[in-house]
C-alpha cells in the first residue's frame, strides 16, 4: 500500500476529511449541502482556498422588468453583511445582466496596491468590472443550476490568491454548491404554501432591502407586526431564515 493510500485509509477508519467541501480528488464523493448552514460552511472552505475574507450567494431575480440580486445567505450568516447589502442594492443591476448571458467571472479592485490588484488582473478567463463594494476587492462567478435558475457566487478581500489555474476549479465549486442550495424547496409535493397579501408584501419588502423597521413605516405597521409577518412567512416556506425565505419565494414565483 502507497504512502498516499495508507493515508486515505486512516482518513477513513478516523473518519477524518481534511477538507469535506475542498476540491473534487478522481475516485472521492462530492458531500452535498443539505442545508443553509452547510451550504455556508461550504463556500466557506472555498473562501479559506482563495484567501478571501467575506463571500456571498445570490438568486437573480426572474423577472426581466427589474434585474437584482437576491441575497440567499453571506459570511456573517444568519446576519447579513454590509457588503451583501451594497450588492443586492442598485450595484449588482450591471452584473446581472451579465450573469444571464454569461458564465465569465468578473472581478474588480479599489486598491492598486493590494495583493487582489495583483492576482485577479493576471486571470485570463475573467473580466473587470466597476466595484460591487467601495474600497474593496472581490470576484463574481456567475452560476447556473436546473430550470433555468442562474446566480452569483461572489468573494471578497484584498488578499485574494487565485491563479490561473485554479479558476476553472473553484468556478466549478461554485457551480455545485449553487445547484446545492437551488434544490432546496418547501417539500417536493410543488404545492404553493398559503401565504397572505400581507405576509407577501412584506417578503417583497425584504428582497428589496428593507428592514423590519422600514416596512413597518411604509405599511403603518408596527415592528412587532411585521417581523410577525415575516416569521410567519419563514415559517409556511420552511426556511431557515428570511433571506432564505426570499430565496425559495422567487423559486417559486411568489414575488419578484
Amino acid at each position: 500500500m502507497t504512502q498516499t493510500a495508507a493515508a486515505k485509509a486512516a482518513d477513513v477508519l478516523l473518519g477524518v476529511r481534511r477538507n469535506p467541501f475542498g476540491a473534487n480528488v478522481p475516485g472521492s464523493e462530492t458531500h452535498p449541502a443539505v442545508t443553509i448552514p452547510d451550504a455556508v460552511r461550504r463556500c466557506r472552505w472555498i473562501a479559506v482556498d482563495i484567501n478571501a475574507t467575506g463571500f456571498g450567494l445570490f438568486l437573480v431575480s426572474p423577472s426581466m422588468e427589474r434585474a437584482r440580486l437576491v441575497p440567499c445567505f453571506d459570511s456573517d450568516y444568519p446576519r447579513v453583511s454590509l457588503h451583501t447589502k451594497f450588492v443586492s442594492g442598485s450595484n449588482g443591476e450591471d452584473l446581472v445582466q451579465h450573469t444571464r448571458v454569461s458564465s465569465l467571472p468578473c472581478w474588480w479592485s479599489s486598491d492598486a496596491r493590494s495583493a487582489s490588484a495583483t492576482t485577479l488582473p493576471a486571470l485570463d478567463w475573467a473580466g473587470r468590472i466597476s466595484p460591487l463594494v467601495p474600497d474593496s476587492s472581490g470576484i463574481a462567478f456567475p452560476v447556473y443550476a436546473e430550470r433555468g435558475q442562474c446566480g452569483l457566487v461572489i468573494f471578497y478581500g484584498t488578499d485574494i490568491s487565485l491563479p490561473q489555474a485554479q479558476l476553472h476549479e473553484i468556478h466549478a465549486r461554485c457551480f455545485a454548491l449553487f445547484s446545492a442550495v437551488a434544490v432546496m424547496r418547501p417539500g417536493d409535493s410543488g404545492k404553493v404554501p398559503s401565504i397572505s397579501k400581507r405576509e407577501l408584501e412584506c417578503l417583497k419588502l425584504t428582497a428589496n432591502g428593507f428592514t423590519s423597521e422600514d416596512i413597518a413605516k411604509l405599511l403603518k405597521l408596527s415592528v412587532h407586526t411585521a417581523n410577525q409577518y415575516l416569521t410567519n412567512t419563514t415559517q409556511k416556506l420552511n426556511a431557515v431564515n428570511r433571506m432564505h425565505a426570499v430565496a425559495k419565494a422567487l423559486r417559486m414565483g411568489l414575488i419578484e
